[in-house]
C-alpha cells in the first residue's frame, strides 16, 4: 500500500473536506512562494552590502599605497639631495660655525634667525656673484657650486638656503672697455 500524504488521509477519514483541503494547499503554496521572494530580497541586501564594504576597502588600499608612495618618493628626494651636497660641498671645516685661519664671518638669514659662516675672500666674492651658494644638510650648512644648488633647488626649494643672482651688469661693463687702452700719460 502506497503512503498517502496526511491530507489525502484526512480526505479519505472525511475529517476535511476537499474545498477546506485546496484552501490550505493554496495558502502554503502562497508562503513557500513569499519566503522565496524574501530570501532573494535579503540575499540582494547581503551581496550589495559585501560590495560596498570590498569598494571601501579597495578605496581604502589605494590611498594608503598612495600614501606609502609619496613618502618613499620624498624619502628618494631627501637621500639625492643629501648625495648631491655630500659629493659636491667644498671644504669648510665642519660646516656649522667654526673659525678657521683666513676666515671671514658671512651672515645669512634663515627662518628669520641670522646665521653666521666663516668662509674664505674668495668664497665670499663668488658667493656674492651667484657662483656658489649655500645649502643646508641636515643641521649643518655646506657651500656647493651654483649649478649644483639649482639641482638641489629642483628637487627641493628650502634646501637652498643663499643663491644669489649672477652679476652680468658688471662682467658686460668690463668687456665693453676691455679693447680700449688706457694712456698712462693723461694729464688732466
Amino acid at each position: 500500500m502506497a503512503k498517502l500524504s496526511l491530507q489525502e488521509q484526512l480526505l479519505k477519514s472525511g475529517l476535511v473536506g476537499a474545498g477546506h483541503a485546496k484552501a490550505v494547499k493554496s495558502e502554503k503554496h502562497k508562503q513557500v512562494k513569499q519566503q522565496q521572494h524574501n530570501k532573494a530580497l535579503v540575499v540582494d541586501d547581503l551581496k550589495e552590502q559585501a560590495q560596498k564594504v570590498r569598494l571601501e576597502q579597495a578605496d581604502r588600499a589605494r590611498q594608503l599605497n598612495q600614501q606609502r608612495k609619496e613618502e618613499q618618493d620624498q624619502k628618494q628626494l631627501a637621500a639625492q639631495i643629501k648625495q648631491l651636497i655630500e659629493l659636491n660641498r667644498l671644504p669648510l671645516g665642519n660646516g656649522v660655525v667654526e673659525k678657521l685661519d683666513n676666515s671671514i664671518p658671512y651672515h645669512f638669514t634663515e627662518n628669520n634667525k641670522v646665521k653666521t659662516l666663516y668662509l674664505t675672500e674668495e668664497m665670499r666674492e663668488k658667493l656674492g656673484n651667484g657662483q656658489l651658494a649655500i645649502v643646508k644638510l641636515g643641521r649643518q650648512y655646506e657651500v656647493v657650486t651654483s649649478t649644483i644648488a639649482e639641482k638641489i633647488k629642483a628637487r627641493d626649494v628650502s634646501s637652498v638656503i643663499v643663491l644669489n643672482e649672477p652679476n652680468l651688469r658688471n662682467v658686460d661693463q668690463e668687456d665693453l672697455y676691455a679693447e680700449y687702452q688706457v694712456p698712462d700719460d693723461l694729464t688732466w
